[in-house]
């Protein structure tokens, strides 16, 4: 928003406070979800890993719970996100990377050894296997003896997104979308305390979108989940309350305060004008994380004032939940060290900044008010531009959402290697510092492992009941009206894996081939 004004006053915001800002906790949320916001409850401070092996990531775990980390949130590696087994030849050279490697409801066991499932909320970004992992995780509660309706946490089972700005896709388009809407199916009949969707911008901010198409693609894609679910004959009213979305924390302070207060009022007005949800149904319930994209590896320690800055603006947004990059991740995977220091950027914004004493600080501020209306008509507009092409799902097949954001960032990258916007430390006051390196791990040692532990599973599992069950997944996938979540319990529960899982549905739905 480079055409904003030097001064801001009376003549700049003249909206209606009682329509468009209410009080705290009631419709449209402008000011926030809940009355009191942070002076009742502090945002969840959950912190982003996944290293490995699961033996690797619980250690990490350990210590951020004991470093004062009030929820986990777990990466998982390529080769679970796409499908596929350790062994797959797929998944050579990828194994434990990007984050933890899970075939098999066991490693997610080993994952959570020793952390009680029934008082630690889990987030688990995972897309196209999503219903496998959630699957998994239900298990292990079984096995362990905890009641499914105390599993807290949220999947992110957000595959459209996928197909717009990350890639971690499987199926065509209609087949994944059956499968999530099962997701949300699923925890609802069975009343869990479950997100089954965390309706995901951040993606498509971290690969180019401005502030206000990340609000007008989310809740594209967030209508079009409501309409699916609606479909299968979910009341509105029931599953979505339980929606949640994930967005971007940039370091454009005014900016992003504005986007997180613009989101709420558009979201709570969207699900009334399409849905006519009632109150608690259209309620904005979202995760923050600060911007990947805005890190440098050139004078890393930059970051440690970048990611302050975007978790400010999360906290004075309003945000439930808060995940804060550290400074060295534009090199590898955080240290113990610098995992820490991210997460007591947020204990001191919590405790030391008095901002929880009050709700929605920014709140009547000109400026504030200004961009907040302006993000909201902004996003609006492209947002009814996507449903006059026929909604989000439609529009993803189109490319549309996906040629938008390839032009903003084309223009981002311009606008930074003209100088027009400054980076420092990379366009402007750069020193002649090497880039540092960080050692990684052993990853031929770590797959070969994970190979090892998932061999020796097929070993000693029933194999004929593994036939069995997959033969009734797939053939509750050829059943357009066929639940698929059960099915997909007894097969992780017989042990199956998640590229075995996978593959079952492949063979009925194919595979996605982008045009």
């Amino acid at each position: 928003m480079s055409d904003r004004k030097p001064v801001y006053g009376p003549d700049d915001w003249q909206g209606e406070p009682a329509r468009e800002l209410g009080a705290p906790g009631a419709y449209p949320f402008t000011r926030g979800v809940h009355p009191t916001m942070y002076r009742g409850k502090l945002w969840t401070m959950r912190q982003y890993a996944g290293f490995g092996t699961a033996p690797e990531t619980n250690a990490r775990f350990r210590h951020l719970l004991a470093a004062g980390q009030t929820g986990l949130s777990v990466a998982f590696d390529l080769p679970t996100q796409m499908g596929y087994d350790s062994d797959h030849p797929m998944a050579e050279g990828e194994v434990g990377r990007a984050g933890v490697a899970i075939d098999t409801v066991d490693d997610l066991a080993r994952l959570f050894d020793g952390i009680p499932l029934d008082r630690v909320s889990t987030s688990m970004t995972i897309n196209a296997t999503a219903p496998v992992l959630l699957a998994m995780y239900v298990v292990v509660g079984e096995e362990r003896g905890v009641a499914r309706g105390t599993l807290q946490g949220t999947v992110q089972n957000d595959i459209l997104k996928e197909f717009i700005a990350r890639g971690t896709y499987i199926y065509p388009i209609e087949p994944s979308l059956r499968l999530a809407t099962d997701v949300c199916r699923f925890v609802a009949t069975e009343g869990m305390s479950f997100n089954p969707i965390s309706v995901s911008g951040y993606h498509m901010r971290e690969a180019g979108a401005t502030a206000a198409q990340e609000l007008a693609f989310t809740f594209a894609n967030g209508l079009e989940y409501v309409r699916r679910a609606v479909a299968a004959g979910l009341d509105v009213n029931q599953f979505a309350p339980r929606l949640s979305f994930f967005f971007a924390a940039f370091t454009d302070l005014f900016e992003e305060i504005a986007k997180f207060r613009a989101a709420r009022r558009l979201w709570a007005r969207l699900m009334r004008e399409h849905f006519q949800a009632h109150d608690p149904a259209c309620r904005l319930r979202f995760h923050t994380q600060t911007g990947g994209s805005t890190l440098t590896a050139q004078q890393p320690k930059n970051n440690v004032v970048r990611v302050a800055i975007q978790a400010l603006a999360a906290v004075l947004g309003g945000t439930q939940s808060l995940h804060t990059n550290a400074y060295d991740e534009a090199l590898a995977l955080p240290t113990e060290q610098s995992a820490t220091l991210a997460l007591r950027t947020q204990q001191i914004l919590a405790h030391e900044t008095g901002i929880p004493e009050t709700v929605d600080p920014a709140g009547g501020s000109w400026y504030v008010e200004a961009l907040t209306e302006r993000v909201e008509r902004e996003a609006r507009g492209l947002l009814e531009d996507i449903e006059r092409a026929g909604g989000a799902a439609r529009a993803v097949e189109r490319g549309l959402f996906q040629d938008a954001i390839a032009r903003s960032a084309y223009a981002q990258q311009r606008s930074i290697e003209s100088g027009e916007s400054v980076v420092v430390g990379v366009n402007e006051y750069a020193d002649d510092q090497q880039v540092p390196s960080i050692s990684a791990p052993d990853y031929t040692a770590l797959a070969a492992a994970q190979r090892s532990r998932t061999a020796e599973m097929r070993g000693t599992r029933d194999a004929g009941n593994v036939k069995r069950v997959l033969g009734q997944l797939e053939a509750a996938a050829r059943d357009p009206a066929a639940p698929l979540m059960e099915p997909i319990l007894g097969a992780v529960r017989a042990r199956a894996t998640v590229g075995e899982i996978s593959d079952a549905l492949r063979r009925v739905w194919g595979v996605y081939r982008p045009v």
